[in-house]
């Protein structure tokens, strides 16, 4: 009762009004036995001993900075400067949560304006907005975004996109009127004469991946022919770090490009949070979800900026709204923008360049053992799939007694896949993380393998 902020006569009123005369009377529903729960707590302790006593559980924590690690699938472990941490640190950032009011917000509006600069760039795109959730979400907001964009309420979705987006983008268009449909695969790639068949005039858009959840670059230029050529935008869910390296989407024609940037900049923290991004051509920017911050003069002349785009149901009519998206995740984008920043345009080319190499090396030295090989012949960009000669999981358990994480199985989300592990290779996996994950294969397998 000490903690709630209503006064007796505020209380009182509440239960006339229910017609109750008592707060136990408005629980007189639940069970006595429920109700009577005791908790077999430990004594209090002091901060000193509290502080002593989580020190004692945390030591029994191991991380995956402890052993060689080589999962991957839309997560990634990526060197995060020590200065990225201390600049989003500053009090300023944190107290910020959605800068409606700009004469107070400059800094948090131009930090905003940066992230969507810094994604311009990337992407090659003419427009960037701000608030994506992740990059699951950000996939589901373009679907919408191109429905609303060609009026047809069909997209085809790549069944080599992350399966978890997959999975939000099913749950964003679930509806009566909504249709979705799947492409097929060849060899872990996308089969353009299945998105021929699939594409007509009915179908807003095609969204593909690359890499794909697989790690396969795909060659997107036909692709993209296709879809344009029965009428359909292209969305292309882009990795941010590979584009340092890779053509911008825009190059192969994509109308709306989006990606999560969590390794950019953003701790993997167990899962979250993230930060997605979605980048689109001018001419849809009025069907663009979330916020966007724009460049302006104030009235003294001097460089501003303020929200100039925020289509949500809180500040337009509900039927005109393109989201309702209620988050900012300004601090997460401010870690992208500061993590590009420190590193640059040529850092981040180094990133991505030490990424392809050592998912190379990598392959080079796990199909050196007799039984173990690549699932698919494309090229890959940091991640790629092996086969191994019994189920991956048991592969996975083999390595964690050695000391080292596997694999993703991909036999989570494809049953048929369940001897094949996808192997993750980022600027932090070392030389000796590899031949010690090469020679625990080489092990197993002299050992006759269980």
């Amino acid at each position: 009762m000490n903690y709630l902020p209503h006064t007796d006569e505020e209380r009182k009123f509440m239960m006339d009004f229910i017609g109750i005369q008592s707060e136990e009377e408005l629980f007189s529903s639940i069970p006595e036995n429920l109700k009577d729960f005791q908790m077999d707590l430990p004594r209090p302790l002091s901060e000193m001993e509290l502080v002593a006593e989580m020190k004692r559980v945390a030591a029994k924590n191991r991380t995956v900075d402890d052993r060689a690690c080589f999962l991957g699938a839309g997560a990634y472990r990526h060197f995060i400067p020590s200065a990225l941490e201390a600049i989003i640190s500053r009090a300023e950032f944190y107290t910020c949560y959605t800068p409606y009011q700009p004469e107070i917000s400059q800094g948090t509006l131009q930090s905003i304006f940066e992230f969507q600069t810094a994604i311009c760039e990337l992407t090659g795109m003419d427009v960037a907005n701000a608030s994506m959730y992740d990059g699951a979400t950000a996939a589901a907001e373009a679907a919408l975004m191109a429905m609303r964009i060609t009026g047809c309420s069909r997209i085809v979705a790549s069944k080599a996109l992350h399966p978890e987006y997959l999975s939000v983008v099913k749950t964003y268009l679930r509806g009566p009127e909504v249709e979705l449909r799947e492409s097929h695969l060849a060899d872990g790639a996308e089969d353009l004469e299945a998105i021929e068949e699939l594409m007509d005039g009915e179908t807003a858009a095609f969204v593909v991946q690359i890499p794909n959840f697989f790690g396969i670059v795909d060659d997107l230029t036909e692709i993209s022919k296709a879809t344009k050529g029965r009428g359909g935008l292209l969305i292309v869910c882009a990795d941010l770090i590979s584009l340092a390296v890779l053509k911008p989407p825009v190059e192969y024609g994509a109308d709306i490009c989006v990606g999560d940037g969590q390794p950019a900049g953003n701790a993997l923290s167990f899962g979250g949070p993230h930060v997605g991004f979605l980048a689109a051509k001018e001419e849809y920017l009025r069907q663009m979800p979330g916020r966007i911050v724009g460049e302006t003069l104030d009235s003294r002349g001097n460089r501003a900026f303020v929200l100039t785009l925020q289509a949500r149901e809180q500040h337009i009519r509900r039927e005109r709204a393109t989201s309702n998206i209620c988050s900012n995740q300004a601090l997460n984008a401010l870690a992208v923008t500061v993590y590009l920043s420190l590193l640059g345009r040529k850092g981040l080319r180094t990133v991505a360049e030490h990424c392809l190499q050592k998912a190379h090396f990598l392959a080079e030295k796990v199909t050196e053992v007799p039984g173990f090989k690549l699932t698919f012949e494309k090229p890959f960009f940091r991640e790629f799939a092996l086969t191994c000669p019994i189920k991956g999981s048991e592969v996975n358990r083999l390595l964690l007694k050695r000391g080292i994480v596997g694999g993703f199985e991909l036999a989570r989300f494809f049953p048929d896949l369940d001897k094949e592990l996808l192997l993750c290779a980022t600027e932090l996996t070392t030389r000796e993380d590899i031949e010690k994950l090469a020679s625990a294969i080489k092990e197993i397998k002299e050992a006759g393998l269980p």
